[in-house]
């Protein structure tokens, strides 16, 4: 028998180290050539790394939400024959010292001796796993059901449950913890039907078999890692927020013309080119202000004081996925009419959400759009998107009495909640901007003429 280290790919693009994300093995485990050993992050896209050889997994290079350079040993196995490391006697335990001693014997031996995982065949996007807490009895985590184990199919501690933001929030309103639900949907994902037997079955919820009760005392606490995409967003916030100083306009827009135009355009169209959404005019609007305010549509270098104009408009999508936001990027949005605008801003949320965007398509923005859709209250501070200088927040549509000509009419009404860097956007320009835009929405004709 020998051992064969798998090292930390070489992903691309001048990446030095990546962040181990998830473990799909365990130390003891039989892994096969081909399977998928560990999930790790790039400073954009999740990468899932396989073994190119089979056999037993006799220790990992480092624990969940450690960053890990590239070259440095990832995973090392026990295979048939002689394997890829001379020596390498006293590996097989799995604990952080051995690991570290196996390591240390892997750097010390010829070059030839450990070999690097080509990135061709070991690096393939993935989507991003849902985080989860530490199994743990807290007010947030209940005991599966006194003296019963587990059921067959149920995850264990440390595994990752898989279910829809619905079903992660019914389920804490239930009480339950995901990781004792067995799954029956595709990939091993967590369905409402699941939700309903675990409960019909006598699974346990928080308030400790009180649950006629809504004031029974809990206690406890839950650790959350931050790891992955969640930390790479916390550090991007807060990057932005103490770099940039924000100025934010709020403008309320009368969007009852363009809604009836976007109602008649997906009666005559939606069949057969799809339906629209607002978010493919407030686009055309942006795209169309901008011929007047160039200074919007740009990128600020603070450390080299160099503020750079695009004469493109690479158009910024915020995109909720289940771990957290992303921005992925709607190229040359000059040149694409209502529908391919809509198609673009699909097919980017639907590859944000499964884990397939790619680096090019989250990077480079030069003005962003933030929308929570039906949920965007009435009013937003929008976090600029460094460093873009300006970000356009869009809340959700009410319908309200006003007066029209004397008379109180029914409108829709919505508000833009738009933030500015105002290093580089003056108060005045940004409230002109805004008003260019609703210019726009509240005549939509505007929005075709050229």
């Amino acid at each position: 028998m020998g051992q064969h280290v798998i090292k930390m790919p070489d992903i691309g693009e001048g990446i030095a180290e990546v962040e181990v994300i998830a473990w799909k093995v365990a130390v003891g485990d039989s892994v096969g050539e081909d399977q998928v050993v560990a999930e790790v992050m790039t400073d954009k896209a999740m990468v899932e790394i396989p073994s190119p050889v089979a056999g037993t997994v006799l220790s990992l290079g480092g624990a969940p939400g450690e960053m890990m350079a590239v070259g440095s040993e990832l995973i090392r196995l026990e295979v048939e024959g002689a394997g890829n490391v001379a020596g390498g006697a006293g590996i097989g335990n799995g604990d952080s010292g051995m690991a570290k001693a196996g390591a240390a014997a892997a750097d010390a031996a010829p070059a030839q001796a450990v070999q690097t995982v080509p990135e061709t065949s070991q690096a393939k996007p993935v989507p991003a796993p849902a985080s989860v807490a530490p199994a743990s009895t807290t007010p947030h985590s209940p005991l599966p059901i006194p003296g019963s184990a587990p059921t067959r199919g149920t995850l264990q501690p440390g595994e990752r449950p898989l279910a829809s933001p619905a079903v992660r929030r019914r389920a804490w309103d239930l009480g339950v913890e995901l990781r004792y639900v067995p799954p029956t949907g595709a990939g091993g994902r967590i369905t409402h039907a699941d939700l309903d037997a675990y409960a019909a079955s006598g699974g346990q919820t928080r308030s400790g078999g009180n649950s006629g009760s809504g004031y029974a005392r809990r206690g406890g606490e839950t650790q959350i890692p931050v790891i992955g995409l969640r930390r790479r967003i916390a550090q991007k916030m807060q990057d932005s927020w103490t770099r940039i100083p924000h100025i934010t306009y709020v403008e309320e827009i009368d969007v009852t013309e363009v809604e009836a135009l976007r109602a008649t355009l997906n009666t005559r169209h939606g069949a057969e080119r799809g339906k629209l959404t607002l978010l493919p005019f407030l686009a055309r609007a942006i795209v169309l202000a901008l011929r007047d305010f160039p200074q919007m549509n740009a990128r600020f270098d603070d450390e080299a004081n160099i503020v750079t104009r695009y004469g493109g408009v690479q158009l910024g999508i915020a995109t909720q996925s289940e771990v957290g936001l992303s921005v992925p990027v709607v190229a040359h949005a000059e040149a694409l009419d209502l529908w391919q605008t809509a198609a673009e801003i699909a097919r980017l949320a639907n590859a944000v959400r499964t884990g397939k965007a790619t680096r090019e398509e989250l990077s480079g923005s030069t003005i962003t759009i933030s929308s929570l859709g039906p949920i965007g209250g009435i009013a937003s501070t929008p976090i600029i998107n460094h460093p873009e200088v300006a970000i356009v927040g869009v809340n959700r549509i009410i319908e309200r009495p006003c007066f029209r000509g004397g008379h109180v009419v029914a409108r829709k009404l919505m508000n833009l909640s738009s933030s500015f860097d105002h290093r580089i956007v003056d108060g005045m320009e940004a409230a002109e901007f805004v008003q260019a835009i609703r210019a726009l929405l509240e005549n939509p004709t505007l929005l075709f003429v050229e």
